[in-house]
């Protein structure tokens, strides 16, 4: 029999592309099942808050007479009753999600879904109500703990975030916009990010549609256990656009032991103040590459303090776990008990050296604020700046008990072009820290050119940092 070559190319290109096809449907992951043997642990939360109301309206003030299609209507019949009376206080409902991983009524959700509540109510899968106690909550890391009295409730099989891979199916539960159980799908994006205001959660990121109403439920992975808590988004609308993040679920369940325990979160403390190691700073400091956390000050009295840590110390690993950008240091101390002792190596002035801290409780942070006076200045110097030494008053603001010089102008010159800006407080420059400013104008004259030097600044409202310093070759 003859074959037409033109009619089997036809044929082989039909048959790989049947095959392709169903290699790639076989590939994307059904998720029927878990949905259907999870969907039960997980809740409906809907909370109400009773708001004062509060008026700054005149005396005897009257309401208006509008047309029945202005738009104001809306607006006077919510403060006022049809009488023209200041109406009383009213409530104000909001929706979240969260699941139970205990039989006898233990429920996790979001510190913001109930935040000022003053009643809160679960729904389950089977429309089964219960009024729900909020046994605590930890702002740091969002995380609530709910008690309804149940019993032989379903529980979600809790499973562990570390083993998540980038690119990995997850899948979450949840009520966006009030509509109960919706399920949504999608794909770990990134780990272990770090959100503003946010130091100690490693998120995990998603692309999973998350919106509001979702906030604390579960996020599972394929196995259908629960390796994250949905927190929030990134959205410049206030809706879902790609971006999702979600609490690994050992912070959650860490965070939810203690509350148990002990009504309250205790984190572990090192008592620095860090920021990332970019290339020049790398270079400034000798490093072929940057990683680490750049130490910008060590706070006095606290455990870094006790153990020895320097301001310009690197470090590189803590308890044995690798430091590679500064956002990973926090967590790691975070979740370290109290009064435990812990290893961690740092690069100072180019070696390495080991140091033992015991970790302490991490505090209330204080807000400093910066004082306006400026003093009799000096002349401007060869980085293009104008220092001057700092009050008393301004010394006990920025906690600065000696040292520093004060940037009280700036000019086109290196030092703008490090970042160095009117009102910071030069405390340190090539690994020396500032006595006065005739001191600081002989270290700058004898700056070499061509080559990244460190300098330690005090900014007012956001703390130390280090910036890198080149002086460009005549």
């Amino acid at each position: 029999m003859k074959v037409n070559a033109k009619n089997l190319v036809n044929w082989l290109t039909l048959f790989l592309m049947v095959a392709v096809t169903s290699v790639q449907a076989r590939s994307l992951p059904d998720f029927t099942s878990l949905v259907e043997n999870n969907s039960a642990a997980v809740v409906n939360i809907s909370t109400t808050q009773k708001v004062k109301q509060s008026s700054r309206l005149p005396k005897n003030f009257q309401i208006p007479d509008l047309p029945e299609d202005s738009p104001f209507n809306d607006f006077f019949k919510r403060f006022f009753d049809e009488e023209g009376k200041q109406s009383p206080d009213f409530d104000t409902k909001s929706l979240g999600s969260g699941f139970i991983v205990s039989e006898d009524g233990y429920v996790i959700t979001n510190n913001h879904v109930v935040k000022g509540a003053d009643e809160v109510l679960v729904r389950l899968n089977d429309r089964r109500e219960y009024s729900a106690k909020v046994i605590g909550t930890d702002e740091r890391t969002d995380v609530a703990v709910l008690k309804i009295e149940a019993d032989h409730l379903p529980v979600l099989k809790i499973g562990s975030s570390s083993d998540l891979k980038v690119g990995e199916w997850v899948l979450a539960i949840g009520s966006p916009f009030g509509f109960d159980y919706s399920v949504t799908a999608g794909i770990v994006s990134a780990k272990g990010r770090s959100l503003p205001r946010e130091n100690y959660v490693p998120f995990i990121q998603t692309d999973v549609a998350i919106n509001p109403g979702n906030s604390g439920g579960p996020l599972f992975n394929l196995d259908g256990e629960v390796v994250g808590v949905n927190s929030q988004i990134y959205s410049r609308t206030g809706g879902f656009m790609g971006l999702s993040f979600a609490i690994p679920i050992e912070v959650a369940m860490n965070v939810a032991d203690q509350l148990r325990k002990n009504g309250r979160v205790s984190r572990g403390w090192l008592g620095v103040l860090i920021q990332d190691v970019n290339s020049d700073l790398a270079e400034s400091f000798g490093m072929e590459r940057p990683r680490g956390a750049l130490v910008s000050r060590v706070l006095p009295d606290s455990p870094a303090d006790d153990a020895g840590f320097e301001v310009g110390d690197i470090i590189l690993s803590f308890n044995g776990e690798k430091v590679v950008r500064s956002k990973d240091l926090p967590p790691l101390v975070g979740r370290t008990p109290v009064e435990k002792n812990a290893k961690v190596k740092v690069l100072r002035k180019g070696k390495r050296k080991s140091l033992t801290v015991k970790i302490g409780e991490l505090p209330e942070q204080d807000k400093i604020e910066v004082a306006q006076n400026v003093p009799k200045a000096a002349k401007e110097n060869r980085i293009g700046i104008v220092v001057a030494e700092l009050t008393n008053k301004q010394r006990k603001q920025l906690d600065i008990s000696k040292g520093g010089v004060l940037v009280v102008s700036t000019s086109r010159g290196a030092a703008t072009k490090a970042g160095i800006h009117k009102g910071d407080v030069i405390t340190m420059l090539n690994n020396v820290d500032i006595e006065n400013i005739d001191q600081f104008n002989e270290l700058v004259d004898d700056l070499p050119e061509g080559k990244s030097i460190p300098v330690l600044i005090h900014r007012p409202r956001s703390g130390p940092l280090f910036l890198a310093l080149k002086i460009k070759d005549e």
